[in-house]
Parts: structure tokens; C-alpha cells; sequence
């Protein structure tokens, strides 16, 4: 039986879609309240930029955040793949965390290997989609896909705890909870 069509829709500028289980009381976190409550912070979240309309030139770094939706929009979408690849081409950080390591599906190096081939990398486990609920809604597990683009997957020994993988200049985190210590891992990353 095929997955269900994604209710999120490709990344189209604006105001994007929220993962509802994101925004439950359980799944909250001082830095989830901190950009809930940061006036500018939701005024560039309700006016994203298209995906098409983004270039790697101007930007240091490219950071994918999670969500399920990742899982639909991101594995063959031409213009993320292309942007990942400017970012990796030009030696730039590239950071994804829980199920948007998935963007790096299909992302070829200068060289046409694929970007996770041989690498140390992480994101949602199967075991964690076990635990929500979700292996058979999803179009593919994040761990499988790793793996069967020759990543080096790791996931951390306890489920839904903050876990971080730097390999060279890509960063993956596990889940949720590697969202904060990702992006303080690509912060290190721009400073060195």
C-alpha cells in the first residue's frame, strides 16, 4: 500500500506549514518558547523566501530543520539538491536534523558520488518512527535511506535524546532534541 501524499506542500515561500505533533505542549523546548515568542523571528518565518528564489553565494551555511515533511518535499527536489550541491561544491557547512537529512538523498559531490557515501551521518531512526507511530505513513525510513546511500549511519543509545553527527563540514543531527547542539556544532563549524 502506498504512503499517503504528504499534507505539506514543497517548499513555496511564506508562511510554511507546522508539523502539528511540533507544536504539542510534550514537544516543546526553551528554545521552541524562545522563537514562539521572538516577534522577529515569526515575522521572517511568515515570509520565507521561495526555495527557487535561494542561492549558496550569499549564505555561509545551509541548515535543513526536521519535521515529517521533509520526507515528501526534499528526497528528489531538483532545487534543493542543487542548492546542497552549490553549498558542498563551494566548501561550504551543510547541517540537517531528524528527517531532513532525507534532502541529502540524492546529493552528488564535485566528484558525482553521492554526499553521504562513506560518511558518518544521522537522522530520525527507525526505531524512533517506530515509537511515534508513523513506519507505515512514511514514504521510506531515514535510516534505511542513509544506509542505502552508503552512510555510515549512527543513531544514539537512547531514543529521542539529543544526538549529533559532524562528519568534515556535514552535520546531521538524530531528532528533535540534536536541533540546538546541530546548530551550535555548524556555529563551531563557521567560526574555525
Amino acid at each position: 500500500m502506498p504512503a499517503p501524499r504528504s499534507p505539506w506542500r514543497r517548499p513555496a515561500g511564506g508562511q510554511p506549514p507546522l508539523d502539528p505533533r511540533s507544536d504539542a505542549p510534550e514537544a516543546q523546548t526553551d528554545a521552541t518558547r524562545r522563537f514562539r515568542d521572538d516577534p522577529d523571528a515569526q515575522a521572517a518565518l511568515a515570509n520565507t523566501t521561495k526555495l527557487i528564489d535561494v542561492s549558496a553565494a550569499p549564505f555561509d551555511a545551509v541548515f535543513y530543520p526536521g519535521g515529517h515533511g521533509p520526507m515528501w518535499d526534499m528526497p528528489d527536489n531538483a532545487t534543493s539538491i542543487a542548492l546542497i550541491e552549490a553549498f558542498v561544491a563551494a566548501d561550504k557547512p551543510v547541517a540537517a536534523v531528524c528527517h531532513a537529512p532525507i534532502a541529502l538523498k540524492n546529493v552528488r559531490t564535485t566528484n558525482g558520488e553521492l554526499l553521504v557515501k562513506g560518511r558518518d551521518v544521522t537522522g530520525f531512526s527507525n526505531s524512533e518512527e517506530a515509537a511515534v507511530g508513523l513506519t507505515d505513513v512514511v514514504p521510506e525510513l531515514l535510516g534505511d535511506v542513509l544506509k542505502a546511500d552508503g552512510g555510515n549511519y549512527r543513531k544514539g543509545a537512547e531514543d529521542f535524546a539529543p544526538y549529533v553527527v559532524v562528519d568534515g563540514k556535514l552535520v546531521t543531527g538524530q531528532n528533535p532534541a540534536s536541533s540546538t547542539p546541530a546548530a551550535t556544532k555548524l556555529l563551531g563549524l563557521l567560526r574555525s
